[in-house]
């Protein structure tokens, strides 16, 4: 009898960390191709846009349509843009779902939840539709730092600090220009080169975090850090 039951404690906990393995790969696979696509999206859609763009004197979003009321928008940047903009919120929402079921932890969930649907929000309210658009991006901007910083509690050292640290210069532009303005010291780069600094980090820590939860469940490692 206390064999038995000790099999079927042994089969329970290998199911279980079966389970748990497949969640973090698919949901780390799932955030690594909304990075490499929203990358790859905004490299072609400036590539490919038919008019001057400059990354200091233009938002990313200026790709998708930019500010009224006389809003300007160029195929084929804006349809790539945008539609890419829509897939990886859809990825990132959706890979969320497989990080809560790993890891169990709202607090790193949600942020990575809204950041997704801030990300398909910014898709399907391109610049051009004014106040959707600047709304959702500010949702987009503000849970994609707090997502890095939130990260950190679910991942080991060294990239515990990396996710931290992307985290952390996202919403340190953000909040330095949101209450300096021009006066900011980011102020130098232009709009554009202030976005990027705010979009960016957040990009590279969702490809890199989406790498890792993949590189973790192929080690085996299911059991979480300390916190």
């Amino acid at each position: 009898m206390t064999t038995n039951t000790a099999r079927i404690s042994v089969t329970a906990v290998v199911g279980r960390a079966r389970a748990r393995a497949t969640d973090l790969r698919i949901g780390g696979g799932l955030l690594l191709l909304a990075g490499a696509t929203i990358f790859m999206g905004i490299i072609t859609a400036e590539a490919l846009y038919p008019g001057s763009f400059s990354t200091g004197a233009n938002e990313i979003s200026d790709l998708g349509g930019t500010r009224p009321p006389n809003s300007v928008i160029l195929q084929p940047s804006a349809t790539i843009f945008n539609l890419a903009m829509t897939v990886i919120g859809a990825l990132v929402v959706a890979g969320s779902w497989f990080v809560q079921r790993a890891f169990g932890r709202r607090s790193v969930t949600i942020p990575i939840a809204v950041l997704g649907v801030g990300a398909l929000g910014v898709g399907i309210f391109p610049g051009n539709t004014g106040n959707p658009h600047a709304v959702f991006a500010m949702v987009t901007f503000v849970s994609g730092g707090i997502a890095a910083l939130s990260a950190a509690r679910v991942t080991t050292a060294p990239f515990r600090y990396i996710s931290f640290l992307l985290g952390a210069v996202s919403l340190a532009t953000l909040g330095t220009y949101m209450l300096l303005g021009d006066a900011s010291p980011m102020a130098v780069l232009g709009i554009g080169g202030v976005e990027r600094w705010i979009v960016y980090p957040v990009v590279l820590w969702i490809t890199a975090f989406g790498g890792y939860l993949c590189g973790r469940a192929d080690a085996g490692h299911d059991q979480e850090p300390e916190t």
